[in-house]
């Protein structure tokens, strides 16, 4: 459980750490937009003077007196502001940097600013009006572009990383459980072959055969134990068979092993069957893992309780218990490997749950609602046959 914690502090330090950078940018390009604006305002005040310097009147006598290299040169200077100079009369009488000479293009362009509420600079009877370059426009938009990018790659990179480690996962699942059911099946077919000699040599002691057909059982158990491991990491073979019937069977294994003060509440298996198709030894320890949970969860008293019921193209079984809850924040938690609050245990008994019915059998598994010391209900969606 401290490693999941951890894990959630972990992404929340990214979190931050991700925001913090896109806040930095956001005002270090705030910063360089609005000096750059300053600038732009400035040369558009100096190109508008510049201008006023050619409208002035001059005296006839000193016409050949009066310098217009430096107004044409800071006319001509400016390659990237789009300006427009516009008449008492509302007519254009001069554009720069609009791409275009285009009357109706400019005229246009002249009624967008005035809806922007662009402020002209004013000057011998006629308007100047100026739009930001292509490049400080594209500076504003800058932090959402980097913004756009970063949440990318964190987003493919974090899907990249979250692949790779569930498929190596799942080699080792599969390594795991491969290996298991191979230990197992050594000293099975040794306590097999003994048990077969133990019934040859005491057959007339009736209290001895009893003794050997129970360890008969419990090795079947395991053979079917080392069965479900072998299935683990290749597609089983999936059957159609009636929810009601494979519920029961698990009801009954499980009732054995429980606590009296425990009550049991299952459909009859008289009830109008209701066809899946499922692996039988993969699905019962789907259930099985739920009943010790809820077994250990009860306290040794208490009832559990099954439903079925079809809820579009998918058979649903709820399994309750009235044992001490799930806190809502844990319900995906307690899929992951590892996660457990027992003493005791691996943590891997709902993860494997989860992974037989969502990626054998295409269905669903999750806590459906839980209440403090009150009832936890686990839900299973299976398709219908």
């Amino acid at each position: 459980m401290d490693m999941y914690l951890k894990k959630s502090h972990w992404k929340l330090y990214l979190a931050v750490a991700g925001v913090l950078i896109v806040l930095i940018s956001l005002v270090y390009t705030t910063y360089l937009t609005n000096r750059l604006a300053a600038e732009e305002r400035t040369k558009a005040q100096l190109w508008a003077r510049a201008v006023e310097e050619l409208l002035k009147p001059f005296s006839e006598e000193c016409e050949s007196c009066k310098d217009l290299t430096i107004p044409l040169g800071i006319i001509e200077s400016n390659n990237s502001i789009p300006v427009l100079l516009v008449g008492e009369n509302g007519q254009i009488l001069y554009s720069r940097n609009f791409g275009t000479e285009d009357p109706k293009t400019l005229e246009k362009a002249l009624e967008k600013m005035k809806e922007q509420g662009v402020k002209p600079l004013e000057g011998f009877g006629n308007s100047l009006y100026y739009k930001e370059s292509q490049v400080l426009t594209q500076l504003r938009f800058f932090p959402v572009v980097q913004l756009i990018l970063i949440a990318a790659f964190i987003f493919f990179g974090y899907l990249g990383f979250s692949t790779a480690r569930r498929s190596e996962q799942n080699r080792v699942w599969v390594g795991m459980a491969k290996e298991t059911a191979h230990q197992l099946g050594t000293p099975i077919s040794g306590i097999v072959a003994w048990i077969e000699h133990l019934r040859s040599v005491r057959e007339e002691d009736e209290e001895v055969q009893e003794v050997i057909t129970e360890l008969g059982n419990d090795v079947k158990r395991l053979e079917l134990i080392a069965d479900r491991f072998s299935k683990i990491g290749a597609m089983p073979k999936l059957e159609a068979v009636n929810i009601y019937s494979e519920l029961d069977l698990c009801r009954a294994y499980m009732e054995k092993r429980a606590p009296r003060k425990i009550r049991f509440a299952f459909p009859d298996t008289a009830s109008t069957p209701i066809m899946v198709r499922l692996n039988p030894p993969l699905f019962a320890w789907v259930v099985e893992n739920l009943l010790r949970n809820s077994l250990d969860a009860m306290d040794g008293q208490g009832q559990i309780s099954a439903a079925v019921y079809k809820e579009g193209a998918f058979a649903c079984i709820d399994l309750s218990d009235t044992g001490k809850g799930i806190p809502s924040s844990k319900f995906k938690a307690i899929f992951q490997p590892g996660y457990t609050t027992k003493k005791r245990g691996w943590g891997l008994g709902l993860s494997l749950a989860k992974r037989i019915i969502e990626d054998y059998h295409s269905g669903k598994i999750f806590v459906k609602r839980s209440e403090e010391h009150k009832e936890t209900t686990f839900t299973i969606k299976l398709p219908l046959d």
